[in-house]
C-alpha cells in the first residue's frame, strides 16, 4: 500500500512539473510579445510552433529532475531542493539551446528563455512547497505511513524512537521490536511493543505487513547482522542500517569503494578533490592579484603610518599553524609596538591593550593590518576563505581542550571566514568559532566561497571585536 501510495505521489509530482513548464513558457512567450516589459519584438515564432523544442527537452528535464532526487518527498529539505532544481533548470536550459542550435532554429527569442528559466524555477518550487506541505500533513494524521519494525532495543534504538516520534511527517510508524536481551515493560515507549527475539524474525515478517526492517544493533552484536538482512532478503523486506558508530561521523558520509569494498568517510572535506582545490587555488590567486592592484593606495598609506607612528618594521610577522599543521609565517601591517617574540606567542591582544599604537588600533578596527595576507595567498600558505590561522601556543591549548579543533588544519586558512561573516571574529566563542569552521570545510563550493566574499563586504571589515 506505502510502495502504491508513493508512486502515486510521485505521478502527480511530474504531472506538476510538466504544468510548470507548459505554464512558465507561456508566460515568458506572453510576457515578451504582449507587454511593454520588453522593447517590441517580432513574433518570427508562433507560440504552438514554438512549445516544440520545449516539448523536445522536456523528457530531459524530468530525468535531470530525477538523478538530482526531486522525487524523493520523505527526505525534503527546503535548501536542497531549491539546489536541485535550480541545477535542473540549468542543464535543462543548456539543453534547449543545444536543441535549437542542433536544428538551426535561430529565430527563438532569448528573452523568452531567460524569462522561461526564472519562472520555471519559482513555479516548479512553489507547487513542490505545496505537495509536500500537503504530504507532511496527510503523515501527521496518520497516512501513507512505513510499517517499521526496529531490531535492537539499545540507546541507538531508543534514540531512533524518540525520533520518529518527534517527526511524524517523516513517515514511520513502529509497529514493533525485537530484542534478545532483557528488556522491562516501564522501559518500553508508549506504544512500542516486544514482537520477540531475533530468531523469529524470519516468521515475523511473513505474518505481518512490515516496509522497512530498521536495524540499531549494538557493535557487539553485529554478528548476528548477516542473518537479519538474508531474512529480510527473503521476505523481500527493505532494511535500513544505524551504525553504532554514527556519533562519530556526518549524517551524509561520503563514501568511496575499493575492489566492492565500502569505505566511509568520517570527515568528508571536498578540497580533497583535485580539481575542487585547483579551481579553489585558481580564484584565490585571481582575488589575490586584483586585491592587491586595486587597494595599493590604502596600503601605500599604511606603509607611512606606520612609519610615522612608531619605530620598528612595517610588516609584523608571526608564526601561525596552517594546512596539514605545519607552520608559516603569516604578515599582517604591524599595528603594536615591538617587543619580545616570546612574548608575543603567548599574549591575547585586548581592548584596552596598552601595547597598540593609535594608527595600529585603526586598522585592526577596520581590518586594514590584515591586507598584507594576499601576499600569503599567492605564496601558498593562506586561501582568501578558509578558517583564521591560530599560533602554535593556542593551537596546542585548544587542541586539548576543544573538541575537533585540529580539523581546521585540513584546509588552508583564510583571511576572511565563514566563522567571521557570522560575527564569531575576535574575542569571542572559540567553540562556536570551530562548529561554523567545521560546517566550512564539509560543506565547501566555490559558490559559498563567493557568498562569503561578498557578505564581508556587505557586513563591513569594521568589527566590534576586533582589537
Amino acid at each position: 500500500m506505502f510502495k502504491e501510495n508513493q508512486k502515486i505521489l510521485n505521478r502527480i509530482q511530474l504531472v506538476l512539473d510538466v504544468v510548470a513548464m507548459g505554464l512558465s513558457f507561456s508566460l515568458a512567450h506572453y510576457i515578451r510579445f504582449y507587454t511593454e516589459l520588453f522593447s517590441k519584438g517580432i513574433i518570427a515564432i508562433p507560440l504552438a510552433q514554438a512549445f516544440m523544442p520545449l516539448l523536445a527537452s522536456v523528457p530531459i528535464y524530468l530525468i535531470f529532475y530525477h538523478f538530482l532526487g526531486l522525487y524523493q518527498h520523505r527526505t525534503y529539505r527546503t535548501f536542497e531542493e531549491l539546489k536541485g532544481i535550480i541545477k535542473g533548470n540549468t542543464y535543462g536550459v543548456i539543453t534547449l539551446v543545444i536543441i535549437l542550435f542542433v536544428f538551426k532554429i535561430v529565430d527563438f527569442s532569448r528573452y523568452v528563455i531567460l524569462l522561461f528559466y526564472g519562472f520555471n524555477i519559482v513555479l516548479t518550487f512553489l507547487t513542490r512547497a505545496i505537495v509536500i506541505r500537503s504530504i507532511r500533513k496527510y503523515r501527521e494524521n496518520g497516512y501513507n505511513l512505513k510499517n517499521c519494525l526496529l531490531v535492537g532495543y539499545n540507546d541507538i534504538g531508543k534514540q531512533f524512537i524518540q525520533n520518529v516520534k518527534k517527526n511524524p511527517s517523516f513517515g514511520y510508524s513502529i509497529v514493533g521490536i525485537l530484542d534478545d536481551g532483557t528488556i522491562k515493560r516501564r522501559e518500553l515507549p508508549d506504544g512500542c511493543k516486544i514482537k520477540g527475539g531475533l530468531s523469529e524474525l524470519e516468521t515475523i515478517l511473513a505474518n505481518n505487513p512490515i516496509d522497512v526492517v530498521t536495524i540499531a544493533l549494538p557493535g557487539d552484536a553485529y554478528d548476528k547482522l548477516p542473518s537479519v538482512i538474508s531474512a529480510c532478503e527473503k521476505q523481500g523486506v527493505k532494511t535500513n542500517i544505524i551504525p553504532y558508530y554514527y556519533r562519530y561521523i556526518p549524517a551524509r558520509p561520503y563514501m568511496d569503494e575499493l575492489e566492492g569494498m565500502p569505505i566511509i568517510d568520517t570527515r568528508h572535506v571536498p578540497l580533497d578533490n583535485l580539481f575542487k582545490a585547483a579551481s579553489k587555488r585558481f580564484v584565490d590567486i585571481f582575488i589575490a592579484l586584483c586585491a592587491l592592484i586595486i587597494l595599493s593606495p590604502i596600503m601605500i598609506l599604511s606603509v607611512l603610518m606606520v612609519k610615522i607612528t612608531s619605530p620598528g618594521p612595517v610588516i609584523f610577522k608571526q608564526e601561525r599553524v596552517g594546512l596539514n599543521r605545519r607552520p608559516f609565517m603569516m604578515y599582517k601591517f604591524r599595528s603594536m609596538r615591538v617587543e619580545a617574540p616570546s612574548k608575543e606567542k603567548v599574549k591575547w591582544t585586548t581592548e584596552d591593550d596598552p601595547r597598540k599604537t593609535k594608527w595600529g588600533s585603526f586598522m585592526r578596527k577596520t581590518s586594514i593590518d590584515e591586507l598584507p595576507q594576499f601576499i600569503n595567498v599567492l605564496m601558498g600558505d593562506m586561501s582568501v576563505v578558509g578558517p583564521r590561522p591560530e599560533r602554535p601556543y593556542f593551537v596546542e591549548q585548544f587542541k586539548e581542550s576543544i573538541p575537533k579543533y585540529m580539523i581546521k588544519h585540513q584546509v588552508r586558512p583564510g583571511i576572511t571566514g565563514w566563522a567571521q561573516v557570522n560575527g564569531w571574529r575576535g574575542d569571542t566563542s572559540i567553540e562556536k568559532r570551530i562548529e561554523f569552521d567545521l560546517y566550512y570545510i564539509e560543506n565547501w563550493t566555490l559558490s559559498m566561497d563567493i557568498k562569503i566574499v561578498l557578505l564581508t563586504f556587505v557586513k563591513g571589515f569594521v568589527n566590534r571585536n576586533a582589537y
